[in-house]
């Protein structure tokens, strides 16, 4: 049934009231109203199955946040720095950093070194784990997740044999 003439002022006129930062949004309200609803939740791209690519932008703030990440370990002398792209293997983040420190205060104060850095940039890190004990920290960021540990809690539970398929099948053929 189409709408009256006076049902379509009255919502132009709730339409048109709106200012500022909704005007983006009154095209898209006024759409609605002379189509219906259904007719545009049906034109979304989750309704026709299509599934939405991550953004470039988002790829390049994934990448930009890695290269703070491992700058700051950089700076802060951190050893045997392994960066691992684990977006294949699991959804919880897209990479992975695994460094090690040379004592429980190092790896401390590489850890803060990191959570400063990203805050300045204006990420604020999800989790930190460990920084008590300092022998494994854990820092996430979000799309990538920092551990830095004392190199023999590194050399005892193995995470890059776990996360890295390369050093699986290195360690398999040895």
């Amino acid at each position: 049934m189409p709408k009256t003439a006076s049902k379509r002022a009255k919502a132009k006129k709730r339409v048109t009231k709106k200012a500022g930062a909704d005007a983006g949004r009154k095209t898209t309200r006024a759409k609605e109203g002379a189509r219906g609803k259904k007719a545009a939740a049906a034109k979304t791209p989750a309704a026709k199955g299509i599934r939405k690519k991550r953004p470039a932008r988002a790829a390049r703030r994934q990448n930009g946040l890695a290269e703070l990440a491992l700058a700051a370990l950089h700076d802060m002398k951190a050893q045997d720095v392994k960066a691992m792209d684990v977006r294949h293997l699991t959804s919880v983040t897209d990479t992975m950093i695994v460094a090690a420190g040379r004592s429980d205060r190092h790896v401390r104060a590489i850890a803060d070194a990191l959570i400063e850095r990203v805050e300045r940039a204006g990420i604020k890190p999800l989790g930190v784990e460990g920084q008590d004990a300092g022998e494994w920290v854990l820092v996430d960021l979000g799309d990538v997740v920092v551990h830095v540990m004392l190199p023999r809690v590194r050399d005892f539970y193995g995470i890059e044999k776990l996360w890295d398929i390369s050093a699986r099948d290195e360690a398999v053929a040895q």
